[in-house]
């Protein structure tokens, strides 16, 4: 089964074939990614798999661990987040861990067999102040071999350059949903304040991390056209994570419905047709899906998830039930880059 490619701008790829790894340097449009999205559930995961061997082995994932650096009192509104200052989940708010303690989380991480170790604070942005201590976490996790990443906030192009100085390999800001949706979730800062930060973050040389939310009220077609704005930045993210909704009990969308298994599925395999190169990432909400859903995740093209019994504020499965899942696949941990 076939999409037409008329209805994606390209240059070089096949006619009526989907554009897969290598064949196109085009843009998405919507029209190509609903076609995709909207295929017989069989031939979009055989597109995702012919994509998804093209770049990667399909028998190995990358396993990150996700770090909580400092946590709750965020001034933004993010609809879905516990660490909000504005809505009461309960939660405390914490300092800027010391890099000591960071790092041998981290350590701890690497010995588990992650291969990138991710930093988060609960910031709108980072302060002066904190540079010098995220520089010494940063340069600390590096010497033990991990690959790095942080999650921050909002940057300015200063912000980013010295992160990005400081050897900073990775830098999420995910955008969470589409442009149309994305003032229902979020009033504290636009949906161009964040495409701003992903700019600061590839002029400084540092790959980008950015995906989003699925799960949060919004439309199928806000699910696509996400997936297209990250497919046409002028580089795609070289992580793309995809999370399924934690409600969280005090915040504005506890009560949000769970979206279909199969509709995730399909959200991922097409994030891995737009964006062939890119790890996506299966990431927050894991602990609420069956073993056949992941399984069909990975099928779909997801080759990343986060290890460790929390991410960030949230139960995330045990690492012998991830061990489990991936033996029981024939899935093996990939090796760093």
């Amino acid at each position: 089964m076939s999409v037409d490619a008329t209805a994606f701008e390209h240059t070089g790829a096949t006619p009526g074939v989907a554009p897969l790894a290598g064949e196109s340097t085009g843009r998405w449009t919507v029209a190509a990614a609903e076609a995709l999205y909207n295929l017989p559930f069989a031939d979009l995961l055989f597109q995702a798999q012919v994509v998804h061997r093209e770049s990667f082995d399909p028998n190995r994932v990358q396993l990150s661990r996700l770090m909580s650096i400092k946590t709750g009192g965020c001034p933004e509104d993010c609809g879905y987040c516990s660490q909000s200052a504005h809505f009461d989940s309960g939660l405390k708010a914490t300092k800027l861990m010391d890099v000591e303690a960071v790092i041998a989380g981290a350590r701890e991480a690497r010995d588990g067999g992650a291969t990138r170790f991710c930093m988060g604070a609960a910031w709108r942005g980072p302060k002066g102040r904190d540079t010098a201590r995220l520089v010494a976490m940063i340069q600390g996790v590096k010497a033990l071999g991990l690959q790095t990443c942080m999650t921050l906030g909002m940057l300015s192009r200063e912000q980013a350059q010295a992160l990005g100085d400081a050897g900073l390999d990775y830098y999420n800001h995910n955008i969470d949903t589409s442009e149309r949706y994305y003032s229902s979730v979020v009033s504290t800062r636009t949906f161009a304040d964040r495409l701003e930060t992903l700019e600061h973050v590839r002029a400084s040389g540092m790959k980008v991390c950015c995906g989003g939310i699925i799960g949060m009220g919004e439309e199928v077609a806000d699910r696509i056209a996400m997936l297209v704005t990250l497919a046409n930045l002028p580089a795609a993210p070289e992580s793309v994570p995809i999370n399924s909704l934690i409600p969280i009990p005090g915040t504005p969308l506890a009560d949000a419905q769970a979206v279909d298994p199969i509709s995730f599925v399909r959200t991922i395999a097409l994030a891995r047709v737009l964006m062939p190169t890119s790890y996506v990432r299966l990431s927050a909400g894991r602990t609420a899906m069956s073993d056949e859903t992941q399984a069909l995740c990975f099928l779909a093209g997801a080759n990343s998830i986060f290890v460790g019994d929390t991410l960030l504020t949230a139960d995330n499965p045990s690492e012998d039930a991830d061990a489990a899942l991936l033996r029981r696949l024939g899935i093996r941990p990939a090796t760093a880059d």
